[in-house]
């Protein structure tokens, strides 16, 4: 319900957002349903002022991440040319995936 209400006022797409803003208010009443716009509003303002800003993802993260990032299909947003990966980031993304999951242990161990 909650989802539903959320993608319908990110989207905005005025027929489903009718009928789930009408069910959030039904089921859990209308502080429920302002409480929920205010944290779909204020998560959408953080994104906007994230890219706003131009904050780009660091190398070393950057690189870390290639394969969950290709898995999301992050490249797809417009916020994504805030990060531009080298061919040289994207190939030792690669070459290094094997090992990566045990340096992250690793390095999780020595960072506590």
């Amino acid at each position: 319900m909650l989802i539903a209400f959320a993608e319908a006022v990110l989207a905005g797409d005025g027929d489903r957002l009718g009928p789930a803003r009408a069910h959030l208010q039904r089921e859990l009443g209308p502080a429920a349903l302002v409480d929920a716009a205010a944290i779909v509003a204020t998560f959408e303002q953080m994104d906007r002022i994230a890219d706003a800003s131009g904050i780009p993802l660091d190398g070393a993260l950057d690189l870390v991440s290639q394969d969950v990032q290709a898995e999301l299909g992050l490249a797809s947003f417009a916020s994504s040319h805030n990060t531009s990966s080298s061919p040289f980031g994207r190939l030792a993304a690669r070459l290094l995936a094997p090992i990566r999951a045990p340096m992250m242990r690793l390095a999780s161990r020595f960072l506590r």
